[in-house]
């Protein structure tokens, strides 16, 4: 009976076995459901897959493909994520992997279970987010973020009332919000992440809407552009929101007390949203997260610190109030935040010491203090935060030294930096000390003392990747072991030290990724070095000699920044360096380099800067130049090139400064500087011997701020138009190339920037962030007519100098409108008048000379001119008078009367000897003309005398007859 029992098993169970794998096959099968899976296929074909992530799309089994998940009893697909990360990811390089794009298919409304949809991080060119997503009401998860879809944001989400998560960050502000009403049907969400979308519903609308999701655990609504906060609590639901970022947007206006009384909320970040006005208080205790860096509140951090000292429950961790307007001290309470890891107070203007309690912050891992004015020692107990990675203190005012005994327990640290800005602080280690860290890789030590041995503890960290040792006292030769360790060094920065010695010619920087070195201002002598592989080189300020090496193209092909300026180099410059292709600036300045200047800069369409400055080029100024797309600035000043600039400089039109002065140069000033030269802001031409006027054109540079064109032969009257120019009445103006590179390279040398102007009498050289006064100096030509009145209207500028010209008329009487004037020289003209007494307001007014011309009356004494007590100002104009000249005005006054007086009295003799002499003449005229003409003429003669004697004896008669009358009318005949 066994027997048989036993021969009926095995076939039943060999025919299972058989069978199984059929049986699975069969009930996998089933769980694609074959109207999900064939909309999934149409949503691949209408998707561009550069990449091939959508690979394993293929056979009938969708369950299995990338991003799928299937419900395991009905095999409906219920997660569709399509997000880069999840479908792209390359084990070599997720970043460079091509992302999906195309558009999404309809279809995807067939998934009728999708519940997670994740389209985020990929390439969909601005196409709009598809109103039927709106229509998949079985949604809880939806991420839309940052997958390029641009225009308004479809209110038919709002249908989506199951949703739990909604992310719709945009990227540049591509989405749009106009009605948000749609949000308050979204009763269920309990994660809103709407970052970068551009809101354009007032704030009471949103928070309004934001009020009706009571389940809302985090909200950002970061960078919306939203411009006003209520006054008023507008979240009286929200009683389990826990995070809120409003961070980015344009405030400008003091913090409400509202959003620090959410009794649920342990996250806030408000950084870079134009806040003003004193710290928030309020309810500060149940915080966790802070942040309101980058605004500009006010008031002291010490009562702050002290009340959120007093809380029972130390929950704060992470605290950033960096970049504000922040004012006192750090207080001893501070050592009671026990739970605090990350603390970010730089970019202030606290003051104080750091106190001793700081050692009891046993979870503090990054302390940041620098750009503030603290001061004192920095304390020892610093060396008890065993979990502290991130130290800065840079750009203080510490005082006395830091030792081992500072870094004792510093096991992790991986980032240091220290600074002082007054240079009495030191860094003093013993010779033969081991630091307890091993991994640091970035240090920046500047402006203080850790010299003059390098400091040889660097050499025992094995991550070393960023060393700055600027102005640290350092002397003698650099260490063999700094250069061993090349390969991993990304930025190193050595300047102002008194390193000497000779450069290595080869250093190993192919394991380094874009690497920058600066040696700027030491003592290292020999000739230029060629490292291969490396990104910038500053060798600024040494004593190098030699030739410009003729390979440098081809050993330094990836250079992007050279800088061997103020060296000893000569020679001219090598055809080679037109291969390194990726230059964007090049400085080869106060050096003795010859011959002409090549016409090779085809090759170099990168570049931004050339500064040849101080040499001795000689011959033309290539037009290739103008060829590079790029080129901002061109500074050939101190050379002896010859050329004629009214043709020189077609279609540079990127330009913005353009020095070529104290060379040879001829010709007139073009005409069509507008249209070649239409960026242009400094135009430098000083020392030159160019001729003719200066075109009207000059006037349409808008963003002209400095002119010089002084020491030339330039002549005609001054443009009126150069009172247009709107570059002269913005405010001082800061050199914004050094500005762009500190940003790109934080901590790095940029390109030392400089502009030599003679402003107040002597030669000023504007370097690096100096703010660059607006001027004007047309000073050493030929100018003749007067002043243009409309000058005055250049608000802003600072300097203005029509020296040793040919002017003549008044002074301006307005301009005592120049407000921002600090220099202004009208010497050696012929100028006429009074000085205006508007003038007496130029209050910034330091440098003023007006002397050897015609000017006249009273020389002012208030404000300024009270403190211009040098004669020499005001001499060469015989009619002024006045302190500081020794001519006193009611003398002056009283001399001018009696020289009046005189004047008159000599006039009145000059009219009575004028009247005698005027008869006298006419009666010697009368005589002669009666007389003469008788003694010529006997006819004339004889009927002249007969012509008396006939009156003779008619007057006699008539007389005799009148007496008679007279006799008988007084009765005297009859007597």
């Amino acid at each position: 009976m066994a027997c048989k029992l036993e021969y009926l098993v095995f076939p039943l169970l060999l025919s299972l076995l058989v069978s199984t794998p059929s049986v699975i096959a069969g009930l996998n099968a089933t769980l694609c459901i074959e109207e999900e899976r064939e909309a999934l296929l149409k949503i691949k074909k209408d998707l561009k897959d550069p990449g091939s992530c959508l690979s394993s799309w293929v056979g009938k089994d969708c369950c299995n493909w990338t991003g799928i998940k299937c419900d395991n009893q009905t095999g409906h697909v219920l997660k569709l994520d399509l997000s880069h990360a999840q479908i792209c990811m390359s084990p070599k390089n997720i970043f460079k992997q091509p992302r999906l794009g195309g558009v999404i298919n309809p279809s995807l409304t067939h998934l009728k279970h999708l519940n997670h949809l994740d389209l985020s991080d990929n390439n969909f060119q601005g196409i709009p987010i598809p109103n039927f997503i709106g229509s998949l009401n079985m949604l809880r998860y939806l991420s839309l973020s940052n997958a390029k879809f641009s225009g308004m944001i479809p209110t038919h989400l709002g249908n989506l009332s199951n949703l739990n998560y909604l992310y719709i960050s945009a990227s540049y502000k591509s989405l749009w919000v106009k009605d948000v009403s749609w949000l308050s049907s979204l009763s269920s969400l309990r994660y809103l992440y709407m970052d970068f979308v551009n809101i354009t519903s007032t704030p009471h609308e949103l928070f309004r809407a934001v009020n009706m999701m009571p389940f809302l655990l985090e909200l950002d609504l970061s960078f919306c552009n939203l411009l006003t906060l209520p006054l008023a609590l507008p979240f009286q639901n929200l009683t389990s929101l826990s995070v809120l970022d409003l961070s980015g947007n344009h405030f400008n206006s003091s913090a409400p007390l509202w959003l620090f009384n959410i009794s649920s909320l342990t996250q806030l970040d408000l950084s870079t949203s134009l806040l003003r006005g004193p710290l928030p208080g309020g309810n500060l205790c149940k915080f966790q997260n802070l942040d309101l860096s980058g605004n500009y509140l006010t008031g002291d951090i010490t009562q702050m610190l002290e009340t959120l000292s007093f809380c029972s429950n130390q929950s704060l961790e992470y605290l950033d109030l960096s970049l504000n307007l922040l004012t006192g001290n750090l207080p001893y309470s501070l050592g009671q935040f026990d739970s605090l890891y990350d603390l970010d107070l730089s970019s202030n203007s606290l003051s104080g010491p750091i106190p001793a309690s700081i050692g009891n912050l046993s979870n503090l891992g990054s302390l940041h203090l620098e750009d503030n004015v603290m001061n004192g020692k920095i304390p020892e107990s610093i060396g008890h935060l065993t979990k502290l990675y991130s130290l800065s203190l840079l750009r203080n005012n510490w005082e006395g030294t830091m030792t081992n005994i500072h870094f004792h327990n510093l096991t992790n640290l991986i980032r240091f930096t220290v600074s002082s800005k007054t240079n009495s602080f030191a860094l003093r280690v013993t010779q033969d000390w081991i630091p307890p860290f091993k991994k640091l890789f970035y240090v920046e030590i500047r402006d203080c003392q850790i010299g003059p041995t390098f400091p040889k503890w660097l050499s025992n960290q094995m991550s070393l990747m960023d060393v700055f040792l600027e102005n640290v006292g350092i002397s003698g030769e650099i260490p063999n072991w700094l250069y061993n360790m090349s390969s991993k060094i990304w930025r190193l920065d050595l300047s102002h030290n008194r390193i000497s010695g000779y450069l290595p010619q080869k250093m190993n920087f192919s394991s380094s990724k874009s690497p920058m070195i600066n040696f700027s201002f030491n003592q290292l002598k020999g000739p230029i070095p060629l490292w291969s592989g490396i990104y910038a080189l500053y060798l600024r300020s040494n004593l190098l000699s030699g030739t410009v090496p003729a390979n440098i193209g081809k050993e330094m092909s990836h250079l992007w920044l050279l800088d061997l300026s103020n060296n000893n180099l000569n020679g001219s410059l090598p055809l080679s360096i037109n291969a390194i292709q990726n230059l964007s600036y090049i400085d080869l300045s106060n050096n003795y380099l010859t011959g002409k200047i090549p016409v090779f800069w085809m090759g170099m369409q990168s570049l931004q800067i050339i500064d040849l400055s101080s040499n001795s080029f000689s011959g033309g100024i290539p037009t290739s130049i103008c060829s590079l797309p790029s080129l901002s600035i061109l500074e050939l000043s101190n050379n002896n090139l010859s050329a004629n600039l009214s043709s020189s400089f077609q279609n540079c039109t990127s330009l913005q400064t353009l020095s070529l002065g104290n060379n040879s140069l001829f010709g007139t000033m073009p005409k069509e500087i507008t249209k070649n030269l239409p960026l242009l802001r400094e135009l430098l031409l000083r020392g030159n011997t160019l001729t003719g006027i200066i075109p009207e054109e000059l006037c349409n540079l808008h963003f002209m701020h400095v002119l010089d064109l002084a020491e030339n032969n330039l002549s005609g009257s001054l443009p009126i138009c150069l009172g247009d120019i709107h570059g002269f009445k913005l405010p001082q103006t800061y050199f914004i190339y050094d500005l762009m590179y500190s940003f790109v390279f934080p901590g790095f040398a940029p390109y030392t920037k400089h502009v030599d102007l003679i402003l107040k009498g002597r030669d000023i050289e504007y370097l690096k962030q100096m703010p660059v006064q607006s001027s004007i100096d047309l000073s050493n030509n030929n100018f003749c007519g007067e002043i243009p009145e409309n000058l005055t209207e250049l608000f802003h500028l600072g300097a203005l100098n029509l020296s040793w010209n040919k002017l003549i008329g008044n002074i301006p009487n307005n301009m005592g409108s120049l407000k921002d004037l600090e220099s202004l020289d009208l010497s050696h003209n012929r100028l006429s008048g009074p000085i205006p007494p508007s003038m007496a307001s130029l209050t910034f007014l330091s440098h003023l000379n007006l002397s050897h011309n015609n000017l006249s009356g009273e020389i002012p004494v208030v404000n300024q001119f009270g403190t211009f007590n040098d004669p020499s100002i005001y001499v060469g104009n015989p009619h002024l008078c006045g302190d500081p000249l020794p001519t006193n005005c009611s003398s002056l006054l009283y001399d001018s009367k009696d020289q009046e007086n005189s004047t008159n009295q000599d006039d009145e003799k000059n009219e009575r000897l004028g009247l005698y002499v005027s008869i006298a003449l006419g009666y010697i005229t009368g005589f002669w003309f009666v007389c003469g003409s008788l003694l010529m003429k006997r006819s004339w003669r004889h009927a002249y005398f007969k012509f008396v004697f006939d009156i003779t004896e008619k007057i006699q008669v008539r007389i005799a007859l009148n007496l008679a009358r007279a006799k008988r009318r007084l009765g005297l005949e009859r007597n």
